[in-house]
């Protein structure tokens, strides 16, 4: 092609047609940057191929995890839904002595030593600048947020954590229920909520204590009356906190959704 343009250069040089020439030196010169900006075109028009393979490819794998967290946060918003639930139980108990239940006591109190914690998947995206890969500017503003968002709701699982821990459990221990309470852990199957696969029927059983022990005078210490106030205090404000992060969650699959190729 190259020789070919030559060929006709010359010609015309030969033939002393100078104005042609010039005609088509820059007939030629427009031909080369039209050729020039298709290529750049063609260049650009693949770049942006690849880069919103990339983010349909990150926005697969957002979904995947933000459904992950959901179903999680849900489970634990659940768990605290029912330890409210037997607070509020056990609070009767304390209140009207003529309704206590040795068994429902029992069960009532395995779901007062729960500590649900959410554990979600935190992705790295904004450390590793994959975020720029998203061309939602809403988007990428609420996922900037995720990280700050969970905050709120861990801090409030690790101040019932502590509070269980070091003063609650601790007059269980004293009054001999813990082996008890356990047993009951197990025979009602609670811990069916923290198995990584469902509907596990946990086979494992400790047996009751076969020492006398008197519930009703747990439920008369006013300490124990107070530890279960705390108990259905802690699971309310941290489910209020889950509520919100719960939406948080919604809204950014609805976004993904959203900007993902039908």
């Amino acid at each position: 092609m190259i020789k070919f343009f030559r060929h006709i250069r010359l010609a015309l040089i030969n033939q002393n047609q100078m104005g042609k020439y010039f005609k088509y030196a820059i007939g030629e010169i427009l031909l080369v940057v039209v050729g020039i900006l298709i290529a750049l075109q063609i260049n650009n028009w693949n770049e942006n191929r690849k880069a919103q393979k990339k983010e349909q490819e990150l926005l697969l794998q957002l979904q995947s995890e933000f459904q992950s967290n959901l179903n999680q946060l849900d489970e634990k918003i659940a768990l605290r839904n029912r330890m409210v639930s037997a607070s509020l139980k056990l609070l009767d108990y304390v209140d009207y002595p003529a309704k206590r239940n040795h068994d429902s006591i029992m069960k009532y109190l395995g779901y007062t030593v729960l500590s649900p914690t959410f554990d979600p998947i935190v992705n790295d995206i904004n450390s590793s600048g994959r975020i720029d890969l998203i061309q939602s500017t809403q988007l990428k503003e609420k996922l900037s947020l995720w990280t700050s968002e969970i905050i709120q709701v861990t801090e409030e699982e690790q101040v019932w954590l502590h509070y269980r821990n070091n003063n609650y459990m601790p007059l269980l221990l004293q009054k001999g229920m813990y082996r008890n309470l356990v047993n009951q852990y197990w025979k009602d199957n609670i811990i069916e909520a923290f198995h990584l696969d469902k509907n596990i029927k946990a086979d494992f059983y400790l047996g009751d204590t076969k020492r006398d022990i008197n519930l009703s005078e747990l439920l008369d210490e006013i300490q124990f009356e107070n530890h279960i106030a705390q108990c259905a205090t802690f699971a309310h404000l941290a489910n209020s906190q889950s509520l919100t992060l719960r939406k948080r969650i919604v809204e950014l699959l609805e976004l993904i959704e959203h900007d993902l190729a039908p």
